[in-house]
């Protein structure tokens, strides 16, 4: 209970934020909630600082991790397996190109800039799956800072605006059908958010259209990539995290990883998180002997642990995923699961304006040239791609 009393102001000031942010997103989704409450969060922090916040900066920082991995485990129930398998299933081949893509060309980017390698993680994999969903499900795996948290959103942020603008226009001068034009903004535009803003100005372009629902069970099917790519990133943690404690080298780690995971896709990602310096060692208190140095007995700790390697609250988001299939398969309405939709969705929101509070945005702005340059790099890419595939298949 003391601990509770610690973190509730810090979550409550999270959530105060939160509230007019949350409905100036529904006022304005092609910006959407969790922007408006980190620009906001940012705005706070340049005369709140970190050092003058006492004893409520404890459920800021509580907000800005485990609210944000209870938002991704709600975000499960929006999930119906069935009907993404029986309608994504036309749209698999370009969304895994797509993700593909987005994924080596971030890896590549990341060597050629010498990025720092949590952005560019969180960048490439919010470029090739579901934007702030992504990024908040990958940030807590690869312990990310919360300001590269935040630049990550904002570059996505950035380029799901501008393709929620053009997108509508760029089809109409292509020539695309209905449904083309569906899974084209459900394959290249990054967040639901802006997905839906596109697809529903096609569809008030071209009456009779029904792009909106084919946007965003694409979208849904995307996000499933959550899935394995936080598992191979949870893996690839655990690993130098075990490499570290037993005086094994990284790069040994790292050759192995590379040949033994699902392909190219797996093996950028991993090898972007490979040179993130920033990932703390839980485990080294536990295994440093009184002479100050680590203990060549690996033990537990120096053993590979399936929970430290898969992210348990990506298990959860599974869980609540299968849950709801089962239950609407059982003839469950589907509307019994939108509060919990919508609580994620305000989750999210909160975690955005904590996150936002923790970000020093004189050194984002100072530093944001790569990750924009990064993140426009990746959306020309999996644009270009998702178009190429549909040429190919003759789905366009």
């Amino acid at each position: 209970m003391a601990n509770l009393a610690t973190i509730v102001p810090g979550i409550g000031i999270c959530a105060a934020i939160a509230i007019p942010c949350w409905f100036l997103g529904e006022a304005l989704p092609v910006i959407g909630g969790p922007v408006f409450a980190i620009l906001l969060g940012m705005l706070i922090a340049v005369w709140w600082k970190q050092s003058r916040r006492g004893s409520v900066q404890s459920g800021i920082a509580f907000t800005a991790k485990k609210i944000l991995q209870y938002a991704v485990i709600l975000l499960g129930f929006g999930l119906n397996l069935a009907q993404i398998a029986a309608v994504g299933a036309e749209s698999l081949p370009i969304i895994l190109s797509t993700i593909a893509t987005a994924l080596i060309v971030g890896y590549v980017l990341f060597k050629l800039l010498h990025m720092d390698s949590a952005i560019a993680t969180l960048i490439a994999v919010g470029s090739s799956i579901c934007g702030g969903s992504a990024i908040a499900a990958t940030a807590p795996v690869i312990h990310a800072k919360d300001e590269e948290v935040a630049q990550a959103i904002s570059v996505i942020f950035l380029f799901n605006v501008v393709a929620a603008l053009i997108f509508p226009t760029l089809g109409n001068a292509l020539g695309m059908t209905n449904e083309g034009f569906g899974l084209f903004a459900g394959t290249a535009v990054n967040d639901t958010s802006s997905v839906t803003a596109a697809a529903a100005a096609w569809d008030g372009m071209h009456p009779g259209s029904n792009a909106l629902d084919d946007a965003t069970i694409v979208k849904l099917t995307r996000t499933l990539a959550i899935i394995p790519i936080t598992l191979v990133l949870g893996m690839w943690v655990a690993r130098r995290e075990s490499a570290a404690n037993t005086n094994t080298s990284p790069a040994d780690v790292t050759a192995a990883s590379r040949t033994t995971e699902s392909g190219p896709a797996a093996g950028a990602v991993a090898g972007i998180a490979d040179a993130n310096s920033d990932i703390p060692t839980a485990e080294t208190s536990a295994v440093t002997a009184s002479n100050g140095h680590a203990s060549s007995k690996p033990g537990l700790l120096g053993s590979f642990s399936l929970k430290r390697a898969f992210p348990m609250f990506i298990l959860f988001f599974l869980l609540a995923s299968v849950l709801t299939t089962i239950a609407v398969a059982c003839g469950a309405d589907v509307a019994v699961f939108a509060p919990l939709k919508t609580l994620s969705k305000f989750f999210i929101v909160m975690a955005m304006a904590a996150i936002g509070l923790n970000t020093d945005i004189v050194k984002l702005v100072k530093t944001g040239g790569k990750p924009l340059l990064m993140g426009l790099i990746c959306w020309i890419c999996i644009a270009g791609v998702s178009l190429g595939m549909q040429q190919l298949l003759g789905l366009w």
